[in-house]
């Protein structure tokens, strides 16, 4: 069975419910400790949210020095799937392995709500199961969640398509939420391994807690993809 690690910061919040999106997708969950470097032979990796070593710094800083976040350095380079949700999105970028910056909200505002994104790239390795287009909904939380890059950057993004989701949606509670150029909520690396995104998709696997099942696309991609080569070395 697929192994996706989950690791745990102090600070970490979500992952829990990271673990448990994991094992609605028919994978094995592994609990990975913020100051252990060994990832204990898992296929890929779910950097959680919460307040990694307490926003310090700047959100995320710290947990990309982590022995753990070394490891994973290493072993995503070498082509482990990994995806960063909310402050592990704000980890991936700080650790290099996504372009960008996170930064305050516009309005300096801490948010927490329903979102709706729109599904911009169906190719990577976590955004197969989706339909291009698709419009899904998903809790989000965060009070530093606006990407920024600079005008190079964000054309790369773009003309590779490597924005995976984008903030949609119309009314005063929709739309762009928090200043994000080009309403960009998540993107991933050149090969489609490596994503990040700002909303909570492990929040939205089940219709009884959360507002969706939408959340669950994610890691069933990344399960597909998963499949067609660890089963073939193990």
């Amino acid at each position: 069975m697929t192994r996706f690690g989950v690791i745990t910061f102090p600070g970490t919040l979500d992952d829990i419910d990271a673990a448990r999106a994991v094992e609605y997708a028919g994978a094995t969950p592994v609990p990975l400790w913020h100051a252990d470097a060994d990832l204990k032979d898992v296929d890929a990796v779910v950097v959680p949210g919460g307040f990694s070593y307490g926003d310090y710094l700047r959100a995320g800083a710290i947990a990309a020095q982590a022995p753990v976040l070394r490891s994973v350095v290493d072993r995503a380079r070498a082509g482990m799937p990994v995806l960063g949700i909310c402050n592990g999105f704000q980890v991936l970028c700080e650790a290099g392995l996504l372009p960008g910056a996170l930064l305050r909200n516009a309005g300096l505002r801490f948010l927490c709500r329903d979102q709706w994104l729109r599904v911009e790239n169906t190719t990577s390795t976590w955004t197969t199961r989706y339909e291009p287009g698709a419009e899904i909904l998903v809790p989000m939380k965060n009070a530093e969640g606006r990407f920024v890059a600079d005008e190079a950057v964000l054309d790369e993004l773009e003309g590779e398509g490597r924005v995976l989701f984008r903030y949609v949606g119309d009314g005063p509670t929709q739309g762009n939420p928090n200043g994000s150029l080009r309403d960009i909520a998540g993107i991933c690396s050149a090969d489609g391994r490596i994503a990040g995104l700002m909303p909570h998709p492990e929040h939205a696997i089940d219709p009884l807690t959360g507002p969706t099942d939408d959340g669950l696309g994610l890691v069933y991609s990344a399960v597909d993809a998963l499949a067609q080569t660890v089963g073939a070395t193990r």
